[in-house]
């Protein structure tokens, strides 16, 4: 029973703070695809090295990169993922949002 008022308790938080949530998500992702495509394409440096660029409390975001397309996505779990391309003579661009 304790249980159950616990998980109802966390839900009922989650769907409180769900826009902020989303808009720090969004915000964390399109930040951190940027900033890494910058770091891999622009910079030449490894994926491993740029994600020690993120900023603190974005630990949830995962990075990962596609060589072959000159991008990299930004994912924060269930929420949100953004990308950025790198375009010659612009940098790192992100994709436009989807919202």
């Amino acid at each position: 029973m304790v249980l159950l008022v616990l998980i109802a308790l966390v839900a009922a938080a989650l769907w409180f703070y769900r826009a902020p949530i989303q808009g720090y998500a969004g915000a964390g992702t399109a930040y951190s695809a940027r900033v890494a495509c910058s770091c891999r394409f622009v910079a030449g440096r490894d994926m491993e090295d740029c994600a020690k660029d993120k900023l603190t409390g974005m630990e949830l975001v995962s990075l990962s990169a596609d060589e072959e397309a000159k991008s990299v996505t930004a994912r924060f779990p269930l929420i949100r993922a953004d990308t950025a391309v790198y375009r010659e003579g612009y940098g790192c661009v992100l994709e436009q949002w989807q919202d």
